[in-house]
């Protein structure tokens, strides 16, 4: 075996290194935990790196979530089967029961000045839901319906991108949208509806 030669004195560090690399490491510790810690278990960003590195809305829902665990297990007494736990899974499901909600979805392209429609055959005093995003451009809407001498005017809309809402028929008849691309580039429509009706109309 051979002994490892002994460091010289000159290369070890002075007392004066050594203290200055102390203090070094423990102001690097300090700005770590004002600037990193605190805000991401905390929600407390006294320097604004926390949210600006999207740390401090991290720490301010951890803090929500302890206090919610904390007097829930004061209210039951620690059983795992809680109603934070339960409130948390029902949210899960309300969040994929929404996504599933919808009944249909059309998706159409309007080329510039082009138009189309799309109605829903409804009885009186059905209720529709809807939402739809334009993309790639903005578009000219006219929600009516009209039937025989019934008619009525919902919303109208110039150079949209997105709406939502729910609509009830004010008389039996096919109720929905009249659409036109104004703009000078092709744009794609998405609609979703849900509700009581029993098919969709679709027209050019």
């Amino acid at each position: 075996m051979h002994n490892a030669p002994q460091p010289k004195l000159e290369d070890l560090p002075t007392s004066t290194q050594l203290r200055r690399s102390t203090a070094i490491a423990a102001i690097g510790a300090v700005a770590i935990g004002v600037m990193v810690y605190l805000p991401a278990e905390y929600g407390t960003d006294p320097t604004g790196v926390g949210s600006i590195l999207g740390l401090t809305q991290m720490g301010v829902i951890k803090q929500q979530l302890y206090a919610e665990a904390a007097a829930d297990e004061a209210l039951h007494g620690g059983d795992e089967s809680s109603s934070l736990m339960n409130d948390i899974f029902g949210l899960f499901v309300s969040t994929a029961h929404a996504q599933e909600a919808w009944q249909d979805e059309i998706t159409f392209t309007l080329a510039p000045s082009e138009s189309t429609e799309i109605k829903a055959t409804m009885e009186e005093g059905a209720t529709l839901s809807y939402t739809w995003v334009a993309t790639g451009g903005r578009v000219n809407f006219d929600l009516h319906a009209h039937s025989g001498s019934d008619e009525v005017t919902y919303e109208r809309g110039r150079g949209e991108t997105s709406g939502e809402g729910s609509i009830t028929a004010p008389f039996a008849g096919d109720h929905g949208w009249f659409w036109r691309n104004r703009d000078d580039i092709e744009l794609t429509v998405t609609l979703q509806l849900s509700g009581a009706y029993s098919e969709i109309v679709r027209g050019e």
